[in-house]
């Protein structure tokens, strides 16, 4: 029993949430009567001590805070939960932990993000940032001192904007994204990332379909990251500021034209870019006045004809055919990026799709004739039909070649011969891919 008490005694009691307050407010206390001292004042060194006092308060709540702690950990480093419960998120459902000032959001035991509810100071991170710069403007030689605040700040920022972005607080999370860019501008860290004004962007870009007001911001962000020399490896950017022209047309019309401008210089460097292919033919049917869809077509040929050999730019050319339900110049597009490059699988699973698509139409025009159709002439319209699928198998088996085991390329095999299984030796191989997909299924 003696024992038994003193390992009881050894397991510590699980505590709530601790933060002093009020030593943390009174170290800004201290600082905000240092530079009321003249003499004080002129010394880099009590702003910096500024600097990180406001860092500290800034961070006190969430400094123990990690991405995938394991649910134990955090109650270690922070205390118990005052409640428990759940929260969703757009279509995520995690368990939520609430504290005093914040509330931590866990999937499968790890916390992934958290949300601020309460602050020891507001606008604490500004006001740690102006306090490094004035330390700087003293004295430059502290710059590697300046520079290690600095450090600390932009990293805060940069996970409250990951964590505010996974909670769907977008606002939150371009406002975070872009803090951080601006004080990697300041001379003594110089060393902007303009990802942080993309990922700013994309925020509020997202967060204007919601509240449209965010366009705005998300435009000015997205442009500073242009400027600054940012492009995704996709042009992702040109579909978002396209977002952020357009989110505003009611209050100013003349940003459709400028959406349209944004996209045509977005299909000018990625023509592969679905999405940005895919706002071109919103605009292009749904605006009047932006013009007529074959300046696409004009576009394309154009820098096909400076650059014959570029895949992307034929790969393109046959989205955009594809978009205006031209399947015969959609076919001929990717029939060339399949010759520019034989072993490229989606050169050969888009043929073979665009052939499908083709017979489609056809079947569709087919059984609108269908009740009109003497016995000769329904076998002979059967048959042009199925010609134009039976183009589709074999380029889909070479696909398949290229990326063994693809279970979209399996699928529309096996839906292909099904459709095909009267035309000789098409049934075996309905019942090949049949069986494989099957496999992959299960797998």
């Amino acid at each position: 029993m003696s024992a038994f008490a003193v390992l009881l005694l050894a397991v510590p009691t699980l505590q709530a949430q601790k933060v002093n307050k009020s030593a943390l407010l009174s170290k800004i206390e201290k600082s905000d009567a240092e530079i009321a001292d003249a003499k004080k004042a002129a010394k880099a060194a009590t702003w910096l001590n500024r600097g990180k006092a406001f860092y500290e308060a800034t961070i006190e709540p969430t400094k123990n805070l990690f991405g995938n702690m394991e649910s134990a950990m955090v109650t270690l480093a922070v205390g118990a939960p005052e409640s428990q419960g759940t929260e969703t998120f757009g279509s995520t459902t995690y368990e939520s932990w609430v504290y005093p000032y914040f509330t931590a959001y866990f999937q499968d035991g790890k916390l992934v993000a958290w949300k601020e509810t309460d602050k020891v100071i507001d606008n604490g991170i500004a006001q740690a940032f102006e306090a490094y710069g004035k330390a700087y403007e003293l004295d430059p030689k502290t710059a590697p001192k300046v520079k290690a605040g600095l450090e600390q700040l932009i990293n805060y920022c940069k996970q409250l904007g990951d964590v505010s972005y996974t909670v769907r607080d977008f606002t939150g999370a371009g406002k975070a994204f872009a803090q951080a860019y601006d004080m990697e501008l300041h001379p003594a860290y110089n060393n902007p990332e303009p990802m942080l004004l993309y990922n700013a962007g994309v925020s509020m870009t997202i967060d204007g379909s919601d509240h449209p007001e965010s366009f705005k911001a998300g435009e000015g962000y997205l442009t500073r990251a242009l400027d600054a020399g940012y492009n995704d490896s996709e042009g992702r950017i040109y579909y978002y500021l396209f977002h952020c022209y357009y989110g505003q047309r009611e209050e100013n019309p003349d940003l459709v034209m400028k959406a349209k401008e944004t996209l045509l210089k977005g299909v000018e460097k990625y023509p592969k870019n679905d999405l940005i292919l895919q706002g071109l033919m919103q605009l292009y049917t749904s605006e009047k006045n932006v013009g007529d869809p074959a300046e696409l077509i004009t576009l394309v040929d154009n820098a096909i004809a400076s650059d014959p050999t570029n895949i992307d730019l034929w790969f393109g050319r046959g989205r955009i055919f594809y978009a205006l339900k031209n399947f015969d110049e959609s076919i001929a597009s990717f029939r060339k990026v399949t010759e520019l490059q034989p072993d490229l699988f989606e050169g050969h699973y888009y043929l073979g799709l665009f052939f499908i698509f083709k017979g489609d139409d056809a079947n569709e025009q087919f059984n609108q004739k269908y009740s009109s159709y003497s016995t000769a002439d329904y076998e002979a319209a059967l048959k042009e039909v199925n010609a134009i699928y039976m183009q589709a198998l074999p380029v889909l088996e070479k696909a398949l070649e290229l990326k063994p085991n693809d279970k979209d390329t399996v699928f529309n095999l096996k839906q292909l011969c099904f459709r095909l299984r009267d035309e000789e030796g098409v049934m075996a191989k309905y019942e090949k891919y049949n069986a494989l997909y099957n496999q992959l299924k299960d797998e």
